[in-house]
């Protein structure tokens, strides 16, 4: 196949490349600098030089393609309801230039996905559709999908490897900056988990086996770790103490991220293994935390 990624030098984007190579498709990635374009093409790849605000990157890239992957997005937390709105705008015209009968597999979050509290959540439960949640790259994938263009939706837990572990990341560096590892109140809210080698294979199986329609697959290998674990782990590679804010606190303590840290996100992959064959195999988070290098 011919194939289009989005965020093709990024963190799962680098490790997706090897694996459809390997795999022997074609692969085409998105790059904004010289030293990505090198980067891919040293690993056997063609580099489109662009970026998500060049749309018409976005489209001459995605052109002629069997299949387009997008993971880029904007981590900028200052501006986050504008590289939303940037995410939207980028998947209507990759999924445009994109012919029906055609795959585009987008990249969505269990933590925009509606549950009930403490529900576990499981593919088949909508996304989240509320003005304050201005994230919606389901919405725009599945208007996509009405043109007759077969769509992939993988919902990201927390990604992790010894060197980055989704928005434990930035708990690890909230607890360097405050000099305490910290979670709200009792530390049971849990965030599922997968390693990075798990989740890239399983965009790669997204691309290879989706058929018509729209499939929505959890990239989930642990349903759910508590926050409280996460900070004893953290803590422990810090070598800081483990407290215990109060659920009024957390804004004050964890900043933009004080919302996140109250909750509670565990998600169940049981339909996704089934239905491509995906083993999440490897290392849960809590040994990566206490593998790595703080």
């Amino acid at each position: 196949m011919r194939v289009f990624v989005t965020g093709a030098t990024g963190f799962i984007g680098t490790e997706l490349i090897k694996g459809l190579l390997a795999a022997g498709h074609q692969v085409r990635g998105l790059t904004r600098s010289e030293q990505g374009a090198e980067q891919l093409r040293a690993a056997g790849a063609e580099a489109h030089h662009g970026d998500l605000t060049n749309l018409d990157s976005l489209r001459t890239g995605a052109t002629g393609m069997d299949a387009v992957v997008n993971l880029a997005f904007n981590h900028d937390w200052s501006r986050f309801a504008q590289s939303a709105q940037e995410e939207i705008e980028a998947i209507g015209v990759l999924g445009g230039a994109l012919e029906p009968g055609k795959l585009l597999v987008v990249t969505s979050g269990i933590g925009i996905t509606a549950a009930a509290p403490g529900q576990v959540r499981v593919e088949t439960d909508p996304a989240i559709d509320l003005p304050s949640i201005p994230r919606k790259p389901e919405h725009a994938a599945r208007a996509v999908a009405e043109r007759g263009v077969h769509v992939g939706i993988v919902r990201l837990p927390q990604v992790h490897d010894t060197w980055k572990q989704g928005l434990v990341t930035y708990l690890i560096q909230i607890a360097r900056n405050k000099g305490v590892a910290a979670y709200v109140g009792d530390g049971a809210n849990r965030w599922a988990a997968a390693p990075l080698g798990a989740v890239a294979r399983l965009y790669q199986l997204a691309v290879e086996k989706t058929g018509a329609g729209v499939a929505t697959y959890h990239a989930v290998g642990e349903e759910g770790v508590s926050l409280r674990a996460i900070a004893e782990a953290t803590g422990a590679g810090l070598k800081l103490p483990v407290v215990s804010i109060a659920p009024e606190k957390a804004g004050e303590h964890f900043g933009p991220f004080g919302h996140f840290a109250t909750l509670d996100m565990p998600a169940s992959s049981a339909w996704t293994q089934q239905a491509l064959g995906w083993d999440p195999a490897g290392p849960g988070l809590i040994e990566d935390l206490r593998n790595m290098q703080y």
